[in-house]
């Protein structure tokens, strides 16, 4: 199957979106890599969000759009987006970051080669501050993942076609112990070195609490993994301080 056959479906839950969301669904549209679906799951806005790019949504048959019945929070929106995702892959777009024009197409370009996840270096974009790119290794496994998170969200991608479609759970850094679980599967995950997605940074957000942040990466380690206290506390200290490098 050549790598244009393979549809890419992109999870993107919207809520309180409404100065954002117009440029992370044009980032979409814009893709040189056209064979996708984004799946846009409306959580009960209380904004014009989804009013905002309606146009789009009854024009483009590529967009599909799910509204819940509640307010069900990211980690559920996501889920019911894989859920209903149709795609050969899936990639994940929350709807206050946007991509490069070309992220997809050099993804994909390296899930032709047999790579099963792939993500890339991404630009950290925050008010009154110049973008601050994050940068990973070329190549990583579960053991690298283990001790810093090597994925950002928005620009991973996988072939739930081959490994399965990966679910969240409703735990803090939700998003890490999915691609933890993926990159266990897949075995390998490579990393495009060039910026090729824009991650919005405001002080509000839930992952800009350190302490907080620290607290769920203890959690994952005692809990989610059942590792022992000295294993967990090597691996702490390994994140901690990949944590200070990205800043």
């Amino acid at each position: 199957m050549n790598n244009t056959d393979l549809k890419v479906s992109i999870i993107m839950p919207v809520y309180r979106a409404s100065r954002t969301i117009e440029q992370a669904v044009a980032s979409v549209v814009a893709q040189s890599y056209k064979n996708w679906e984004l799946i846009i799951i409306n959580d009960c806005c209380p904004d014009d969000s989804c009013i905002l790019i309606e146009n789009q949504l009854t024009s483009n048959s590529q967009m599909i759009r799910i509204d819940n019945v509640t307010n069900q929070g990211v980690v559920l929106s996501r889920n019911t987006g894989i859920a209903q995702s149709k795609g050969h892959v899936i990639a994940f777009l929350d709807s206050d970051d946007y991509w490069h024009s070309d992220k997809l197409k050099r993804q994909m370009a390296k899930i032709e080669e047999g790579y099963n996840l792939v993500c890339s270096n991404y630009l950290r974009i925050k008010e009154n501050s110049a973008p601050v790119e994050v940068t990973h290794k070329k190549e990583f496994n579960f053991f690298d993942m283990l001790k810093s998170n090597h994925i950002g969200n928005l620009t991973g991608i996988y072939r739930c076609d081959r490994i399965g479609k990966i679910y969240q759970k409703e735990v803090g850094h939700e998003d890490y112990l999915m691609w933890l679980e993926i990159v266990k599967l897949a075995g390998i995950g490579y990393c495009v070195q060039e910026p090729l997605a824009y991650y919005r940074v405001s002080n509000k957000s839930l992952s800009s609490n350190k302490f907080r942040a620290a607290s769920w990466q203890w959690y994952i380690y005692r809990k989610e993994l059942d590792f022992s206290p000295m294993t967990s506390l090597w691996f702490f200290s390994s994140y901690v301080y990949g944590a200070l490098k990205k800043r």
